[in-house]
């Protein structure tokens, strides 16, 4: 289901968060909960793993991470602010220590002027921190590989985060 590079990623972050006592979580929106799958597909994960939130709605986003509806109706679902809120909403709501979470456009359709076909939003929030966001433009690739690369970004951005 995942390749060498993914599962390989994984378990370096598995193997830092578990070396300093830290548990991760998921917010994911444009990859139904790939992110986690991947952490989850090592065996022994579940020290770490503490869960992870599939929030592909807006609802959901409002409902799990308590993602402002101001936030929602002003940026969309795919931008910055959201993405940071997804990622305190899922540090807030689980024992987490660090979260990542993204939101974007996968295509093939969806997209705009403003907010293109690969366009993917990833936030980051550590435990008593606030979050920070990046946006990275993947293009019109094809679905799959935009949440391949989305997978593979939100596993660096852990990485980082617990390597520092």
């Amino acid at each position: 289901m995942f390749n060498t590079e993914i599962l390989a990623l994984a378990e370096k972050v598995l193997d830092l968060a578990r070396s300093q006592g830290q548990m991760i979580a998921t917010a994911e929106s444009c990859t139904g909960g790939l992110i986690a799958g991947a952490l989850t597909e090592i065996a022994g994960s579940s020290d770490v793993v503490d869960r992870g939130f599939i929030t592909y709605s807006n609802e959901a986003k409002n409902q799990m991470l308590d993602v402002s509806s101001e936030s929602l109706a002003r940026f969309g679902a795919v931008s910055e602010a959201v993405a940071k809120e997804m990622a305190y909403g899922a540090i807030a709501a689980s024992r987490a220590d660090v979260s990542v979470a993204v939101t974007g456009i996968a295509g093939p359709g969806g997209g705009s002027a403003e907010k293109p076909v690969g366009l993917v939003c990833f936030g980051l929030c550590r435990i008593g921190e606030s979050p920070i966001a990046q946006s990275i433009q993947f293009g019109d690739i094809g679905r799959s590989d935009v949440r391949r690369r989305t997978v593979l970004t939100a596993l660096e951005m852990l990485h980082d985060a617990l390597s520092t």
